[in-house]
């Protein structure tokens, strides 16, 4: 019996990337915060609850040019750096300025703005935040220096997912993920319900993940924690408390949160991929059939697969054929 050859699709959505630009994949209506970096953290922690942002560019009058990004991460960087206990106000949240946590922080960091063009093209876009591990890239028009987007994982695929249905699907898109090996299966962070905040800000800062499953004493998921759930501490006020359980944490969120979305090791890649780009959530928890956490598959997984992957892979096979030639 012959053997199948490579997928000449393959790279199909490498291609597609490569002839679409940033500009394309920015929405006609969004909403953009800019901060100051002399603005206050709490105070800016706070405008991105209230706009329902994850982060925002930041502006360094003195310099006149971008600096930065503040993020969730400088959040819970702050919390998880500053916390003694629940009697003891966290005085570096409520006084710092934005410059002087960068001060403190870029001691231990040597993070600069990474910002793309709108003329670039996406595939230039996700090269540039998986090979960074950034999560947000933002757009910045060249002659007038004003940021014009922040371009995500989760944008991207959404683009990716609506406009790239006129092509050809690839073969692989019909593997099993658990034949694909896309994601992530071995040393899975997760966190106890009986575990408190602190242990999970822990996580979050020492395994560099962006969400948590929660599990109970028979390690099956109850809930999924992310780092975007920490800022609603901003919200609801109760950063001051990181002692209590993560069973008390999940419950005392919003109604708005984006619960576990889950996949299992016999769904197909495109099952998955059509899953997490309609629910508009950042990862599935992959379970088994006791609901325990067998893997976790994220955007920048996906975005690997579906595009860099297949880049890299097609640029062996012409290395290879031109060897032959």
């Amino acid at each position: 019996m012959k053997e199948a050859g490579p997928d000449p699709d393959i790279a199909v959505y490498t291609k597609f990337m490569m002839t679409h630009t940033c500009y394309d994949a920015i929405p006609t209506s969004s909403k953009l915060v800019i901060f100051d970096t002399t603005l206050q953290v709490k105070k800016a922690f706070f405008a991105l609850v209230a706009n329902g942002l994850r982060a925002a560019p930041l502006w360094d009058n003195k310099l006149q040019c971008f600096v930065g990004m503040l993020t969730i991460t400088d959040f819970i960087n702050i919390l998880h750096r500053y916390y003694k206990s629940p009697m003891v106000q966290i005085y570096e949240l409520e006084e710092h300025k934005i410059e002087t946590w960068r001060e403190v922080y870029l001691h231990y960091s040597c993070h600069s703005l990474i910002s793309i063009t709108p003329d670039s093209s996406l595939f230039d876009a996700i090269y540039s935040l998986l090979k960074n591990k950034i999560h947000r890239l933002p757009v910045i028009d060249p002659e007038s220096g004003n940021v014009l987007h922040i371009l995500t994982h989760k944008r991207i695929l959404k683009f990716l997912h609506i406009f790239g249905a006129t092509i050809p699907k690839p073969r692989f898109l019909q593997k099993r993920i658990r034949e694909a090996q896309i994601g992530t299966f071995k040393h899975i962070a997760t966190v106890k319900e009986t575990e408190t905040l602190y242990d999970a800000l822990s996580i979050f800062v020492g395994r560099r993940v962006s969400a948590l499953p929660v599990v109970n004493e028979k390690g099956k998921v109850v809930a999924l924690y992310s780092r975007f759930d920490v800022i609603n501490l901003a919200a609801q006020k109760s950063y001051n408390n990181l002692n209590m359980t993560m069973r008390e944490a999940v419950q005392s969120r919003g109604c708005c949160v984006e619960g576990v979305l889950k996949c299992y090791p016999h769904e197909t890649l495109e099952v998955i991929i059509d899953r997490i780009a309609k629910a508009e959530v950042h990862r599935l928890v992959l379970v088994d059939e006791d609901d325990v956490v067998r893997g976790i598959i994220s955007l920048s997984d996906l975005l690997q697969a579906l595009v860099l992957t297949p880049a890299e892979i097609s640029r062996q096979m012409s290395c290879d054929n031109s060897k032959k030639v």
